[in-house]
């Protein structure tokens, strides 16, 4: 998925640029696979030392669910000093290291990379990674500190997918705007039986911007939302 990712991208680059190198907003892109592939805990590793996903998770006892243990504990602590906004509500190891990702990783990501094995606590329809506990075969794509591309291998599991619509259920009850609910149509389908499946979705809006120097998505979109002519901005 990630090579048909690459050829995807720096093909429509050679149409629209001529070649895998484009210039964004004063930066240059080098788009000529092969792209780095780093795991989203050794970008955080880089920023916070003592962020250590995979000894922390041992330490508070292999678990995904949300704990109060010395390895998020310490990891919070981590965080708040490097002035991660949030840190200290994080609930989970894993929701902290996705926070902390975005917070100090991603907007350093100018060049191509994929970011991969995200953890579970994000990643509600990822299939589980095979030899990696806590987080999932799912990866991004990011450019110029933003994201291009998500893919993951398809969770088939019913069993774990109900239990995962329900962590998320809860979230969305507590607020979480982000979260899902159950599906019970589609956990219908699973237990009646899914292939290994994969899926990979990219941002067209996204890579337009990039291939065409555009600032701003409204540059892009064929048909922006905009206000009637003459209509005040909404107050904020």
């Amino acid at each position: 998925m990630m090579a048909l990712t690459e050829e995807l991208v720096a093909g429509a680059a050679r149409h629209v640029a001529g070649g895998t190198s484009v210039e964004y907003q004063g930066a240059s892109i080098d788009l000529a696979p092969p792209w780095r592939r780093v795991t989203m805990a050794e970008l955080v590793a880089e920023k916070l030392p003592q962020f250590d996903f995979f000894a922390l998770r041992e330490a508070d006892g292999g678990s995904d669910a949300a704990s109060g243990g010395e390895g998020l504990a310490a990891a919070r602590a981590a965080a708040q000093a490097a002035g991660v906004a949030g840190a200290g509500e994080a609930p989970s190891l894993g929701e902290l290291l996705a926070l902390c990702f975005e917070e100090l990783c991603e907007p350093e990501l100018v060049q191509p990379t994929f970011v991969l094995d995200h953890p579970t606590e994000v990643s509600p329809l990822a299939k589980p990674h095979r030899t990696r506990p806590g987080v999932t075969e799912r990866f991004e794509l990011f450019a110029v500190g933003r994201e291009l591309a998500n893919a993951f291998s398809e969770l088939t599991d019913p069993v774990d997918q109900r239990a995962r619509f329900e962590a998320q259920a809860a979230k969305k009850a507590a607020g979480d705007e982000e979260a899902c609910g159950v599906d019970e149509d589609f956990l219908t389908a699973l237990e009646h039986g899914m292939p290994p499946t994969g899926g990979l979705g990219i941002g067209i809006d996204r890579l337009v911007m990039l291939l065409t120097d555009s600032p701003s998505i409204k540059d892009v979109i064929a048909f922006p939302l905009l206000r009637p002519e003459g209509q005040p901005a909404p107050k904020e």
